[in-house]
């Protein structure tokens, strides 16, 4: 009678383990701060900054929507969104345009590659600082031009150009654009050009061929772009803190009242922007996966026809 054979199965070396259990260190020293905010933002009304938790209620977020003191919060909401999004539409298109003319090589493409994405390895706070340098030196030269042509009222009410939607926005441009311009560099990289000279051959225009050929492809890659510059923008606070002006966006609120406040109310207030950057994140996927289902369902009727 034959001995029954003893399945043996490979182990697994003693490296894999401890490579395991650095990698959750690791998971667990990216997101524990996270989440320990997520918890503690969800205590009672006799709750502090520390565990362990006193209660679990909303208290807090509802104190979030009264309002911080004198601090607008909602008003900063406000103004970081709409920063947020125009960052993001500007960023699509510059990222996109740029791509598309860097398909062909053209005298100084290099030094314009580099001069696009220096901004990533400047210090952000130096970034910041010259910008605002650069508006108080406009400002200072629009008040001399106004004095010099006898607009002395101009003059006088004369404040500032910084603002939102001038050097603001030009400080998260600097942060958005090149992660943008590197993602679409390397698609256009890889892009297959045979599918744009079919369709020219059908006599497709150019402006027919982007449309239903070149940003169908590509789409996905935009719309990562797109998640690129609103959550770069949302979160931003080096690069704003010079270049804002009079008002303060969202983080730079918040950065304000870990100085000042001694209640949950700041958990909430991380609970809220953190639930927002991952809304945006989960959006974009959703769409990538639709723009991937309805390419593999154009695909499969194509073969059919």
């Amino acid at each position: 009678m034959s001995a029954p054979k003893i399945l043996r199965r490979d182990r697994r070396p003693a490296s894999f383990y401890w490579l395991a259990a650095l990698f959750a260190l690791f998971v667990l020293f990216l997101y524990g701060p996270t989440i320990t905010i997520f918890i503690l933002s969800f205590q009672g009304p006799e709750g502090g900054l520390t565990f362990p938790m006193r209660g679990v209620s909303l208290h807090w977020f509802h104190q979030l929507s009264q309002g911080v003191g004198q601090i607008d919060i909602w008003g900063a909401f406000g103004r970081s969104m709409k920063l947020a999004l125009v960052t993001m539409i500007l960023t699509v298109v510059f990222s996109l345009m740029a791509g598309l003319a860097f398909r062909r090589r053209f005298r100084g493409d290099g030094a314009v590659f580099y001069m696009s994405i220096a901004s990533l390895i400047m210090p952000s706070i130096i970034v910041s600082l010259g910008i605002g340098l650069t508006f108080r030196l406009l400002d200072m030269g629009v008040k001399a031009f106004a004095t010099a042509a006898g607009w002395q009222n101009f003059a006088d009410g004369y404040t500032t150009s910084m603002g939102l939607y001038t050097s603001a926005l030009g400080a998260h441009l600097t942060w958005t654009l090149p992660f943008g311009l590197l993602v679409m560099f390397a698609v256009f990289n890889r892009f297959n050009s045979s599918w744009e000279e079919a369709a020219h051959d059908l006599g497709a225009t150019p402006w027919q061929r982007f449309l239903y050929v070149v940003l169908p492809i590509i789409g996905a890659s935009v719309i990562g772009v797109g998640m690129f510059g609103f959550t770069l923008s949302w979160d931003e606070i080096a690069r704003t803190s010079q270049a804002i002006g009079d008002a303060n966006t969202l983080p730079l609120e918040l950065q304000g009242l870990t100085t000042s406040v001694t209640t949950p109310v700041i958990y909430a207030l991380g609970t809220t922007t953190t639930v927002m950057s991952f809304a945006v994140v989960i959006f974009c996927i959703l769409a990538v996966r639709m723009i991937a289902s309805r390419r593999k369902k154009a695909s499969l009727l194509a073969a059919v026809e």
